[in-house]
Protein backbone atom coordinates (compact mmCIF):
# COMPACT_ATOMS: atom_id res chain seq x y z
CA UNK A 1 0.00 0.00 0.00
CA UNK A 2 2.86 2.37 0.75
CA UNK A 3 4.33 1.81 -2.71
CA UNK A 4 0.90 2.21 -4.32
CA UNK A 5 0.26 5.53 -2.60
CA UNK A 6 3.77 6.80 -3.34
CA UNK A 7 3.14 6.03 -7.00
CA UNK A 8 -0.23 7.82 -6.98
CA UNK A 9 1.26 10.85 -5.22
CA UNK A 10 4.12 11.01 -7.72
CA UNK A 11 1.76 10.88 -10.72
CA UNK A 12 -0.43 13.58 -9.16
CA UNK A 13 2.65 15.73 -8.53
CA UNK A 14 3.72 15.25 -12.17
CA UNK A 15 0.34 16.41 -13.44
CA UNK A 16 0.23 19.39 -11.09
CA UNK A 17 3.71 20.63 -12.02
CA UNK A 18 2.93 20.22 -15.73
CA UNK A 19 -0.19 22.33 -15.17
CA UNK A 20 1.90 24.87 -13.26
CA UNK A 21 4.35 25.13 -16.17
CA UNK A 22 1.40 25.87 -18.44
CA UNK A 23 -0.18 28.46 -16.13
CA UNK A 24 3.07 30.35 -15.51
CA UNK A 25 4.11 30.54 -19.16
CA UNK A 26 2.67 34.07 -19.52
CA UNK A 27 5.72 35.29 -17.60
CA UNK A 28 7.89 34.50 -20.66
CA UNK A 29 5.93 36.73 -23.04
CA UNK A 30 8.61 39.44 -23.04
CA UNK A 31 11.53 37.05 -23.54
CA UNK A 32 13.34 37.74 -26.83
CA UNK A 33 14.78 34.75 -28.69
CA UNK A 34 16.75 34.51 -31.91
CA UNK A 35 15.04 33.24 -35.09
CA UNK A 36 15.05 29.50 -35.64
CA UNK A 37 18.13 28.44 -37.60
CA UNK A 38 17.30 24.86 -38.51
CA UNK A 39 17.24 21.33 -37.08
CA UNK A 40 20.59 21.68 -35.28
CA UNK A 41 19.49 24.89 -33.57
CA UNK A 42 17.81 24.93 -30.18
CA UNK A 43 15.37 27.84 -30.28
CA UNK A 44 14.63 28.24 -26.54
CA UNK A 45 17.78 29.94 -25.30
CA UNK A 46 18.64 33.60 -24.75
CA UNK A 47 20.58 35.46 -27.47
CA UNK A 48 23.52 36.14 -25.15
CA UNK A 49 25.21 33.85 -22.65
CA UNK A 50 25.55 35.10 -19.09
CA UNK A 51 28.49 33.51 -17.25
CA UNK A 52 27.00 33.66 -13.75
CA UNK A 53 23.59 32.45 -14.86
CA UNK A 54 25.13 29.41 -16.51
CA UNK A 55 27.44 28.85 -13.55
CA UNK A 56 24.37 28.64 -11.30
CA UNK A 57 22.52 26.36 -13.72
CA UNK A 58 25.46 23.96 -13.96
CA UNK A 59 25.79 23.90 -10.17
CA UNK A 60 22.09 23.08 -9.81
CA UNK A 61 22.31 20.34 -12.43
CA UNK A 62 25.45 18.86 -10.86
CA UNK A 63 23.88 18.94 -7.39
CA UNK A 64 20.80 17.12 -8.69
CA UNK A 65 22.84 14.54 -10.57
CA UNK A 66 25.36 13.74 -7.84
CA UNK A 67 22.68 13.57 -5.15
CA UNK A 68 20.64 11.07 -7.15
CA UNK A 69 23.69 8.92 -7.90
CA UNK A 70 24.58 8.80 -4.20
CA UNK A 71 21.00 7.92 -3.27
CA UNK A 72 20.82 5.19 -5.93
CA UNK A 73 23.95 3.57 -4.49
CA UNK A 74 22.34 3.62 -1.05
CA UNK A 75 19.00 2.35 -2.32
CA UNK A 76 20.69 -0.53 -4.10
CA UNK A 77 22.10 -1.71 -0.77
CA UNK A 78 19.04 -1.18 1.42
CA UNK A 79 16.10 -1.52 -1.00
CA UNK A 80 14.15 0.40 1.62
CA UNK A 81 10.84 2.19 1.10
CA UNK A 82 12.35 5.08 3.07
CA UNK A 83 14.98 5.51 0.37
CA UNK A 84 12.22 5.54 -2.24
CA UNK A 85 10.57 8.40 -0.37
CA UNK A 86 13.88 10.26 -0.16
CA UNK A 87 14.53 9.82 -3.89
CA UNK A 88 11.06 11.09 -4.75
CA UNK A 89 11.42 14.06 -2.42
CA UNK A 90 14.81 15.04 -3.82
CA UNK A 91 13.59 14.81 -7.40
CA UNK A 92 10.48 16.83 -6.53
CA UNK A 93 12.61 19.52 -4.87
CA UNK A 94 14.89 19.85 -7.90
CA UNK A 95 11.91 19.91 -10.26
CA UNK A 96 10.51 22.90 -8.40
CA UNK A 97 13.98 24.47 -8.22
CA UNK A 98 14.35 24.22 -11.99
CA UNK A 99 10.93 25.80 -12.45
CA UNK A 100 11.98 28.69 -10.21
CA UNK A 101 15.33 28.99 -12.00
CA UNK A 102 13.61 29.13 -15.39
CA UNK A 103 11.47 32.05 -14.30
CA UNK A 104 14.41 33.96 -12.86
CA UNK A 105 17.14 33.34 -15.46
CA UNK A 106 15.34 31.35 -18.22
CA UNK A 107 18.35 29.55 -19.71
CA UNK A 108 18.96 25.84 -19.27
CA UNK A 109 22.00 23.79 -20.26
CA UNK A 110 21.03 24.29 -23.91
CA UNK A 111 22.97 27.57 -23.82
CA UNK A 112 26.25 25.63 -23.51
CA UNK A 113 25.74 22.21 -25.12
CA UNK A 114 24.40 21.08 -28.54
CA UNK A 115 20.88 19.84 -29.04
CA UNK A 116 22.05 16.42 -30.22
CA UNK A 117 23.57 15.74 -26.79
CA UNK A 118 20.14 15.81 -25.18
CA UNK A 119 18.52 13.83 -27.99
CA UNK A 120 21.37 11.31 -28.03
CA UNK A 121 21.17 10.64 -24.30
CA UNK A 122 17.48 9.75 -24.62
CA UNK A 123 18.13 7.50 -27.64
CA UNK A 124 20.78 5.55 -25.71
CA UNK A 125 18.37 5.23 -22.78
CA UNK A 126 15.75 3.65 -25.08
CA UNK A 127 18.40 1.36 -26.59
CA UNK A 128 19.47 0.11 -23.16
CA UNK A 129 15.87 -0.79 -22.34
CA UNK A 130 15.58 -2.79 -25.57
CA UNK A 131 18.83 -4.56 -24.71
CA UNK A 132 17.80 -5.38 -21.14
CA UNK A 133 14.41 -6.76 -22.17
CA UNK A 134 15.70 -8.99 -24.95
CA UNK A 135 15.39 -12.11 -22.79
CA UNK A 136 11.94 -11.15 -21.48
CA UNK A 137 10.12 -10.27 -24.69
CA UNK A 138 12.63 -10.69 -27.52
CA UNK A 139 14.16 -8.03 -29.69
CA UNK A 140 12.34 -8.50 -32.99
CA UNK A 141 8.83 -9.97 -33.29
CA UNK A 142 9.39 -12.10 -30.19
CA UNK A 143 12.75 -13.47 -31.31
CA UNK A 144 15.35 -13.45 -28.52
CA UNK A 145 19.01 -12.92 -29.34
CA UNK A 146 21.08 -15.51 -27.50
CA UNK A 147 24.64 -15.47 -26.26
CA UNK A 148 24.78 -11.99 -24.76
CA UNK A 149 24.48 -12.85 -21.07
CA UNK A 150 27.39 -10.76 -19.78
CA UNK A 151 26.32 -7.47 -21.35
CA UNK A 152 22.69 -8.07 -20.38
CA UNK A 153 23.61 -8.68 -16.74
CA UNK A 154 25.94 -5.66 -16.74
CA UNK A 155 23.31 -3.29 -18.16
CA UNK A 156 20.62 -4.61 -15.81
CA UNK A 157 22.94 -4.01 -12.87
CA UNK A 158 24.10 -0.51 -13.75
CA UNK A 159 21.45 0.93 -16.09
CA UNK A 160 19.99 3.15 -13.38
CA UNK A 161 23.12 5.29 -13.21
CA UNK A 162 23.16 6.02 -16.94
CA UNK A 163 19.41 6.47 -17.27
CA UNK A 164 19.37 8.84 -14.30
CA UNK A 165 22.04 10.89 -16.06
CA UNK A 166 20.10 10.89 -19.35
CA UNK A 167 16.88 12.02 -17.66
CA UNK A 168 18.44 14.63 -15.36
CA UNK A 169 20.68 16.04 -18.10
CA UNK A 170 17.74 16.34 -20.50
CA UNK A 171 15.59 17.85 -17.74
CA UNK A 172 18.08 20.64 -17.06
CA UNK A 173 18.77 21.13 -20.76
CA UNK A 174 15.40 22.80 -21.38
CA UNK A 175 13.87 25.89 -19.77
CA UNK A 176 10.44 25.05 -18.38
CA UNK A 177 8.39 26.72 -21.09
CA UNK A 178 4.91 25.74 -22.22
CA UNK A 179 4.92 24.66 -25.85
CA UNK A 180 2.98 21.47 -26.50
CA UNK A 181 6.27 19.62 -27.04
CA UNK A 182 7.81 20.94 -23.83
CA UNK A 183 4.72 20.16 -21.76
CA UNK A 184 4.61 16.60 -23.06
CA UNK A 185 8.37 16.28 -22.65
CA UNK A 186 8.44 17.51 -19.07
CA UNK A 187 5.51 15.31 -18.10
CA UNK A 188 7.35 12.38 -19.66
CA UNK A 189 10.48 13.23 -17.67
CA UNK A 190 8.45 13.44 -14.46
CA UNK A 191 7.16 9.92 -15.12
CA UNK A 192 10.74 8.77 -15.70
CA UNK A 193 11.72 10.39 -12.38
CA UNK A 194 8.94 8.33 -10.81
CA UNK A 195 10.32 5.16 -12.39
CA UNK A 196 13.82 6.08 -11.24
CA UNK A 197 12.67 6.70 -7.68
CA UNK A 198 10.75 3.42 -7.49
CA UNK A 199 13.66 1.11 -8.27
CA UNK A 200 13.47 -2.21 -6.36
CA UNK A 201 9.68 -1.97 -6.06
CA UNK A 202 7.02 -3.90 -8.00
CA UNK A 203 6.03 -0.70 -9.80
CA UNK A 204 9.47 -0.45 -11.38
CA UNK A 205 9.02 -3.79 -13.18
CA UNK A 206 5.29 -3.62 -13.90
CA UNK A 207 4.99 -4.55 -17.58
CA UNK A 208 2.14 -2.15 -18.33
CA UNK A 209 3.88 0.78 -16.65
CA UNK A 210 7.14 0.03 -18.47
CA UNK A 211 5.27 -0.21 -21.78
CA UNK A 212 3.69 3.19 -21.16
CA UNK A 213 7.07 4.76 -20.44
CA UNK A 214 8.52 3.36 -23.65
CA UNK A 215 5.71 4.46 -25.96
CA UNK A 216 5.55 7.94 -24.42
CA UNK A 217 8.51 8.83 -26.63
CA UNK A 218 6.26 8.12 -29.63
CA UNK A 219 3.72 10.66 -28.39
CA UNK A 220 6.37 13.18 -27.40
CA UNK A 221 8.38 12.95 -30.62
CA UNK A 222 5.27 13.29 -32.79
CA UNK A 223 3.99 16.22 -30.72
CA UNK A 224 7.31 18.08 -31.00
CA UNK A 225 7.43 17.59 -34.78
CA UNK A 226 3.85 18.86 -35.21
CA UNK A 227 4.39 21.72 -32.75
CA UNK A 228 7.41 22.96 -34.69
CA UNK A 229 5.56 22.87 -37.99
CA UNK A 230 7.70 20.07 -39.36
CA UNK A 231 6.22 17.73 -41.95
CA UNK A 232 8.27 14.87 -40.50
CA UNK A 233 5.79 13.81 -37.84
CA UNK A 234 4.94 10.53 -39.67
CA UNK A 235 8.60 9.50 -39.30
CA UNK A 236 8.34 9.81 -35.51
CA UNK A 237 4.84 8.36 -35.24
CA UNK A 238 5.44 5.32 -37.42
CA UNK A 239 9.15 4.97 -36.62
CA UNK A 240 8.58 4.59 -32.90
CA UNK A 241 5.32 2.81 -33.73
CA UNK A 242 7.29 0.17 -35.64
CA UNK A 243 9.38 -0.54 -32.54
CA UNK A 244 6.18 -0.78 -30.52
CA UNK A 245 4.55 -3.39 -32.78
CA UNK A 246 7.81 -5.28 -33.47
CA UNK A 247 9.17 -5.43 -29.92
CA UNK A 248 7.40 -3.68 -27.09
CA UNK A 249 3.94 -5.28 -27.34
CA UNK A 250 5.56 -8.70 -26.94
CA UNK A 251 6.20 -7.87 -23.29
CA UNK A 252 2.52 -7.37 -22.45
CA UNK A 253 1.48 -11.02 -22.43
CA UNK A 254 -1.09 -10.52 -25.20
CA UNK A 255 -2.48 -13.39 -27.22
CA UNK A 256 -1.17 -13.94 -30.74
CA UNK A 257 -4.51 -12.71 -32.05
CA UNK A 258 -4.28 -9.50 -30.02
CA UNK A 259 -0.74 -8.85 -31.26
CA UNK A 260 -1.75 -9.45 -34.88
CA UNK A 261 -4.71 -7.06 -34.56
CA UNK A 262 -2.46 -4.26 -33.25
CA UNK A 263 0.10 -4.93 -35.97
CA UNK A 264 -2.65 -4.95 -38.59
CA UNK A 265 -3.95 -1.56 -37.41
CA UNK A 266 -0.40 -0.20 -37.69
CA UNK A 267 -0.01 -1.50 -41.26
CA UNK A 268 -3.37 -0.03 -42.32
CA UNK A 269 -2.43 3.34 -40.80
CA UNK A 270 0.90 3.31 -42.68
CA UNK A 271 -0.86 2.47 -45.97
CA UNK A 272 -3.37 5.28 -45.47
CA UNK A 273 -0.87 8.01 -44.48
CA UNK A 274 1.74 7.13 -47.11
CA UNK A 275 -0.61 5.96 -49.85
CA UNK A 276 -3.80 7.99 -49.68
CA UNK A 277 -3.33 11.08 -47.47
CA UNK A 278 -1.99 14.54 -48.20
CA UNK A 279 0.81 14.16 -45.65
CA UNK A 280 3.06 11.68 -47.46
CA UNK A 281 3.54 9.82 -50.74
CA UNK A 282 4.20 6.11 -51.10
CA UNK A 283 7.80 6.81 -52.15
CA UNK A 284 8.41 8.22 -48.65
CA UNK A 285 7.44 5.01 -46.87
CA UNK A 286 11.09 4.20 -46.13
CA UNK A 287 10.96 6.94 -43.47
CA UNK A 288 9.21 4.58 -41.06
CA UNK A 289 12.45 2.59 -40.86
CA UNK A 290 14.85 5.45 -40.03
CA UNK A 291 14.32 5.34 -36.27
CA UNK A 292 14.11 1.52 -36.00
CA UNK A 293 17.33 1.10 -38.00
CA UNK A 294 19.14 3.47 -35.63
CA UNK A 295 17.79 1.90 -32.44
CA UNK A 296 18.12 -1.76 -33.44
CA UNK A 297 21.52 -1.04 -34.94
CA UNK A 298 22.71 0.50 -31.67
CA UNK A 299 21.31 -2.43 -29.69
CA UNK A 300 23.30 -4.88 -31.80
CA UNK A 301 26.41 -2.71 -31.58
CA UNK A 302 26.16 -2.44 -27.79
CA UNK A 303 25.56 -6.17 -27.47
CA UNK A 304 28.47 -7.28 -29.64
CA UNK A 305 31.02 -4.73 -28.45
CA UNK A 306 29.91 -4.84 -24.82
CA UNK A 307 29.97 -8.65 -24.68
CA UNK A 308 33.48 -8.77 -26.10
CA UNK A 309 34.81 -6.09 -23.75
CA UNK A 310 33.31 -7.80 -20.69
CA UNK A 311 34.75 -11.17 -21.68
CA UNK A 312 38.20 -9.65 -22.15
CA UNK A 313 37.93 -8.01 -18.74
CA UNK A 314 37.30 -11.31 -16.94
Amino acid sequence: MKVKWLFIISIAFSLLVTLLIFLLNYRFENIYLLPDQGVSWYYWKLPERDFWVMFIVWIMYAAHQITIWVLLVKQRKTKSIKDTVVLMSVNAAFILLHLLQSHIWYDGLAQDVPVWSSQGSVIVMLVLVLLMDNKRRGLFFGYRLKGFNDITIFVRKYHGYFISWAVIYTFWYHPMVSTNGHLMGFFYMFLLFTQLSMAYTKVHTNKYWMFLLEIMVLIHGTTVAIDQGQNMWPMFLFGFGFIMIATQIYGLGLSKTGIRIIQGIYVLAVIYIFGFSEFREIRDIHQILWIPVIEYGLVLLFMVVGEQLLKKGK
